[in-house]
């Protein structure tokens, strides 16, 4: 007698929803595709190009990889210094220089200073390092410095400009407004320049510019300046008077404007008085040889 064999339900039920489910999987994914078509169509771009341009991209990012990897093991600085050495057997080698802007400093302090690059390949240059020895150079203001192939280097500079004769014990040097000394110079050719002498007398000529500047008129009547104790200056004028000036550049400028204004009413260039000292405010000290000191003011005494 044959036996009847019940399936369960559950069993179709399953089935059913597995097919259920793969369905709905092709559904979305039939969608997703439509999407992701729709998005491509939209684009500028066709797919043949957006998939170039993935395509470049791993490329780029390979290539930057392996010049990373590269530059650990110094392969780009071997390179280069083998360009270099090819540059220059083909003659691209430092052989000449340009020279504009120089006036006043020796044109050959200048070659000595570069003239150790001679033949050196025009890759291998160091156009900074050239530059910093050139500023170096007491006269140099700035140096501009580039290359002209195949074999020129090009210097421009730009030069200090002398403005005082500092006066030292055994020497005249030309300084700038700075203070700089920049070369020595003969007594011959210090005639007719602003000297200037004294501890400190450099590191103070701008204050001293400053003070000559409230007179202008008495400027061409100048001929040195001397720093006293580091704190104040003398003025010597051409006639060999003194004029005494006080500590400070503004009490300074303000005695100077003074001794201007009375040497229009006075004349005491050129007069009798040797010294005039105008240190005490209000008091102006005129020494004469053989002769009391006179003093002429709103005090009638000196301290």
């Amino acid at each position: 007698m044959a036996r009847k064999v019940k399936r369960k339900a559950q069993g179709v039920r399953r089935a059913a929803n597995s097919r259920s489910r793969a369905s709905k999987a092709r559904a979305a994914q039939r969608q997703s595709k439509g999407v992701v078509n729709t998005a491509l169509s939209a684009l500028p771009i066709s797919q043949k190009q957006l998939q170039g341009g993935f395509l470049a991209l791993i490329l780029a990012g390979a290539a930057a990889l392996a010049w990373w990897v590269a530059s650990a093991a110094g392969v780009p600085a071997l390179l280069h210094q083998q360009l270099a050495a090819t540059a220059g057997s083909a003659g691209f080698q430092m052989r000449t220089i340009d020279l504009t802007g120089v006036e006043r400093m020796n044109r050959l302090k200048i070659y000595e200073e570069v003239m150790e690059y001679r033949g050196t390949p025009m890759p291998l240059l160091d156009l900074a390092a050239i530059r910093a020895d050139l500023n170096r150079m007491p006269w140099v203001a700035e140096a501009r410095v580039s290359r002209q192939l195949p074999d020129k280097l090009v210097i421009d500079i730009e030069e200090r400009t002398p403005h005082a004769v500092l006066v030292k014990p055994d020497r005249l040097v030309l300084i700038d407004r700075n203070g700089i000394e920049l070369d020595p110079i003969a007594e011959d050719d210090a005639q007719g320049m602003l000297r200037i002498s004294g501890a400190g007398a450099a590191d103070s000529i701008d204050s001293l510019d400053r003070v000559l500047a409230a007179a202008p008129a008495l400027q061409p009547q100048i001929k040195s300046a001397h720093r006293i104790g580091e704190r104040r200056w003398n003025i010597v004028f051409k006639t060999g008077q003194i004029l005494a000036l006080p500590q400070g550049e503004e009490e300074a400028s303000e005695a100077f404007i003074d001794f201007a204004r009375m040497d229009g009413l006075y004349r005491l260039l050129g007069g009798k008085a040797t010294v005039i000292d105008l240190r005490v405010p209000d008091r102006y000290v005129l020494r004469e040889p053989g002769r009391a000191n006179r003093f002429v003011g709103n005090q009638e005494s000196a301290e």
